[in-house]
């Protein structure tokens, strides 16, 4: 539960932004008629009527969830209208502002608003959630799933209306005198268990000493920790927060990826890696060492038998170093597949345990009076969240895009994170007001990034 560092600062909430086309017949009073419809008939279900039994003590050794007998739907939904001319920027100053304010915990942690007035008679939803309650990755997945594929679908639901999945029913413990164990098995068993993990600490000490020997011998391809550059991105942040998008073809980005000879996630870190270095470079702060990020990847575990992955953490150099696009995204590649393969052949683990031991210098740098003045584990998080790839509407009216915004903590004063949806892939860039000004930048250097490593390889 992400509540022992919560700060007026550190504000650990995610969200999504989600803006609407409506539908031919939707009425042009249709979010006051929502409204209505959900003060009187709706009812709000688990998790999201969910509160902390100790909202005024954070740090209670005890904190649990407790249900909240009447949900305030006035205080939890609430109706915006942005002022003419309701273009991007005017909804992105509003969304910045709305992701500054922290979230009430003696109510159940989360927040919609229905931003009415954008051009053309668009709407938007912006729903914020406090990663305690859910996280980012499960919070967008509800959102999907409170959508519809159906543009005639006129009857569903806002996603904290909609009933739980059933879950499978329990298996009945075994009785105590079927439950009889035979010693020597039992031994057997638990000396397995130890041999098992005995096995992953050796494979992950081995690859924690790999990356130690790359930092000494200056392989520039295997990251490890602390070799970040210090940043003016990894300070002490503010309170306030901006936020920007960006939305981009994904088969461009597969495209740009297959003449890498890399991923669609290394397509990614290349438009972010040159929209960082050009954003620095304006501002005379671009370190001369490249800037190293945290991705979450997933990786195929040793002992999944049923193709499943393993969602481990790596640090891949960004490259910013390297004026020449075609080098920067080949030195990005090469980080990768060095960090993943670091990954390949551990259980899942020996991912967890070896991520958890790559990344924990991290901590330190999210102390306020630590951050800024020690070097950083990592300079960015760059994350992407896979989304629906058919289009999604929600009363007949269609989702245009599916915009995250993330966390900003102490440290890490800007945060990118992608979700694709219907062949495009959404770029949610969120960053402290103070730390990084002029964030919006981000987003356009990302879209020119695209045709500048497009005209490089040859691909226009």
């Amino acid at each position: 539960m992400f509540l022992y560092g919560e700060t007026r600062e550190t504000m650990f909430h995610v969200a999504g932004l989600l803006p609407f086309t409506p539908g031919p017949d939707t009425k042009r009073d249709h979010l006051r008629d929502l409204m209505d419809e959900l003060r009187t008939e709706v009812k709000v279900r688990p998790p999201w009527n969910l509160r902390l039994k100790h909202p005024d003590s954070l740090r209670h050794p005890i904190q649990s969830w407790v249900e909240e007998e009447t949900v305030d739907i006035d205080y939890h939904v609430r109706r915006t209208a942005l002022p003419s001319p309701g273009d991007e920027r005017e909804l992105g100053v509003l969304v910045s502002r709305l992701h500054s304010y922290p979230i009430d915990f003696h109510r159940p942690p989360w927040e919609v608003h229905l931003i009415e007035g954008l051009e053309g008679g668009r709407f938007a939803l912006y729903v914020k959630v406090h990663h305690a309650l859910v996280d980012g990755f499960t919070s967008m997945r509800l959102l999907a799933n409170a959508l519809s594929f159906d543009p005639t679908d006129r009857d569903r639901p806002l996603f904290f209306a909609v009933p739980p999945q059933a879950r499978p029913p329990k298996v009945p413990p075994m009785r105590p005198d079927v439950a009889i164990v035979d010693p020597p098995t039992a031994y057997a068993e638990l000396m397995a268990a130890a041999r098992e993990q005995f096995s992953t600490s050796k494979v992950v000490g081995r690859a924690l000493l790999e990356v130690s020997r790359a930092a000494k011998l200056g392989k520039p391809e295997l990251v490890s920790p602390r070799k970040a550059p210090k940043c003016i991105l990894n300070t002490r942040i503010g309170r306030s927060r901006r936020f920007a998008t960006q939305t981009l073809p994904t088969a461009r980005l597969k495209a740009l990826a297959k003449k890498a000879d890399g991923t669609l996630n290394d397509a990614i870190l290349a438009l972010s890696a040159t929209s960082l270095r050009r954003y620095l470079k304006e501002l005379d702060a671009l370190p001369t060492e490249p800037l190293v990020a945290m991705l979450p990847v997933a990786i195929r575990a040793k002992d999944d038998v049923g193709g499943g992955n393993a969602v481990g953490a790596i640090l891949a150099s960004l490259a910013t170093d390297i004026e020449d696009p075609a080098a920067r995204i080949a030195a990005i590649v090469a980080s990768t597949k060095q960090a993943k393969q670091q990954l390949q052949g551990m259980t899942k683990a020996g991912i967890l345990q070896y991520s958890a031991l790559l990344l924990a210098p991290a901590m330190f740098q999210m102390i306020p009076g630590a951050a800024g003045r020690m070097k950083p584990t990592f300079n960015v998080v760059i994350s992407n969240v896979p989304g629906p790839e058919e289009p999604l509407y929600f009363r007949g009216s269609r989702l245009e895009a599916s915009y995250p915004l993330s966390i900003p903590v102490h440290g890490q004063g800007v945060n990118i994170t992608c979700s694709s949806y219907d062949g495009q892939m959404c770029f949610g860039f969120t960053g402290c007001r103070d730390t990084v000004p002029r964030l919006q930048r981000l987003a356009v250097y990302c879209k020119e990034a695209l045709a500048e490593y497009e005209q490089t390889l040859g691909l226009t």
